[in-house]
């Protein structure tokens, strides 16, 4: 909800996004839930009208709200198989949505892309925060991802097979409030599917962008497979999702002729990579080991993962050869498996770990995050005119990564809310 008085927010520190340049003893003056102006404090303090509120974060980093462009909100993320999570009732996935957003705006997530749920699901989610009935991230949704028959995410109730269909999907979707469209290019983990192959051919994709785009919405396509990287680059769909070079045999194998066709076509990447390293369960071990209390099975275990982990982390640092930093945006893919919402910061931690800078992956999960889901023109900078979504947090987020983990404050369009 929008708060229409004015405020101004004060910090040491401050990064606007447009650039990574450390700013010092800033304020930010906020009306109407939008930036006014910001500048030096001493300078903004003598413009202030009696009745302004103060608020001073003191030693805090202040830093646009950041993006999570893929989240699950009615799945649990807590370590139930897809089967076992798509047990549950609509009505309980609902209460599951309304937990998890509120996890991942505690963390400094102020704005998600909801990348399919169960016939309705997603859409009353969006609709309970529009009212004001539950906190959460301002919520663009997908609604059904569209799936062929059996296909990755059948049970959500969006099946289409060839492209009168799809196109049918698309504008059925359009016409319930989607913000975007999702189709699921290949296999994925739903039992019974082949996430080393593709779901659909270049024209069954071209239709649902041609559909897509016609009511003026964005495509995000599910691939897996190197066979649908190919398919989707084609097809002109705008995101890729994943993008793990993966083979019907179930093995990585980059190919730098598709990142070389990805880099040509300007795809925007999102490439979940806490997903695929199981990185939770990584962050855990790897506390259990400093602290002494790790048994000789965990740390077995603990190599293991790692060993996994760097097969994928080594397909994404090839990836980057290609020039392709500036279209990567983070995904924690939260909901499935057990990745919990509210961890945003695992991601940036692993794009770090494949050859960003701390300062670069700040920019991917602000500036151009929201470039790739079109809400550049409202939020991702802390800008004149911009949405005042905010964030603060300790340390210095250019220089150390583990600034993300340490969210002290939040606010939403202007208002606080943590």
């Amino acid at each position: 909800m929008m708060d229409k008085k004015t405020i101004v927010v004060k910090s040491k520190y401050l990064i606007d996004g447009v650039n990574t340049l450390l700013q010092t003893n800033q304020s930010i003056l906020i009306s109407g839930g939008r930036i006014v102006r910001f500048g030096d404090q001493e300078e903004i303090s003598k413009a202030l009208s009696p009745d302004t509120e103060e608020i001073d974060l003191g030693e805090l980093c202040v830093i646009p709200g950041l993006i999570d462009g893929h989240t699950h909100l009615s799945l649990a993320g807590d370590g139930r198989n897809y089967v076992e999570m798509f047990s549950e009732s609509d009505e309980m996935m609902v209460l599951t949505g309304a937990m998890n957003l509120q996890l991942h705006l505690s963390a400094g997530i102020t704005t998600i892309r909801e990348h399919g749920a169960r016939n309705k699901v997603g859409f009353y989610l969006k609709e309970g925060i529009t009212r004001g009935y539950i906190p959460g991230p301002r919520t663009l949704v997908s609604g059904r991802p569209i799936t062929c028959t059996g296909g990755h995410f059948h049970m959500c109730n969006e099946t289409a097979d060839g492209e009168d269909e799809i196109r049918k999907s698309v504008r059925r979707l359009v016409h319930e409030g989607a913000d975007y469209i999702k189709i699921m290019a290949s296999g994925g983990g739903t039992e019974g599917t082949i996430p080393g192959r593709a779901s659909y051919s270049v024209e069954e994709l071209h239709a649902a962008v041609h559909e897509a785009h016609h009511f003026h919405r964005l495509t995000a396509a599910h691939c897996r497979a190197s066979e649908s990287m190919v398919r989707a680059v084609n097809a002109g769909i705008d995101l890729m999702e994943h993008a793990e070079f993966l083979e019907p045999d179930g093995k990585l194998r980059f190919d730098p002729k598709i990142a070389e066709m990805m880099a040509e076509s300007g795809i925007w990447i999102s490439p979940t990579l806490q997903a695929w390293t199981d990185y939770p369960r990584i962050v855990e071990l790897r506390k259990k080991q400093e602290n002494d209390e790790i048994t000789p099975q965990e740390l077995n275990l603990l190599q293991q993962q790692e060993e996994r982990a760097e097969e994928r982390l080594d397909v994404m640092r090839r990836m980057l050869d290609f020039c392709l930093k500036d279209r990567i945006v983070p995904g924690t893919d939260s909901g499935v498996n057990n990745l919990a919402f509210g961890h945003l910061d695992y991601d940036l931690q692993l794009l770090v770990e494949v050859g960003f800078t701390p300062a670069e992956a700040l920019i991917s999960a602000t500036r151009i995050s929201a470039e790739a889901i079109g809400m550049d023109n409202e939020i991702g900078t802390i800008e004149p005119g911009k949405v005042a979504d905010l964030v603060a947090v300790e340390g210095d987020p250019t220089s150390d990564v583990d600034a993300f983990s340490h969210v002290r404050a939040v606010f939403q369009t202007g208002q606080r809310v943590r």
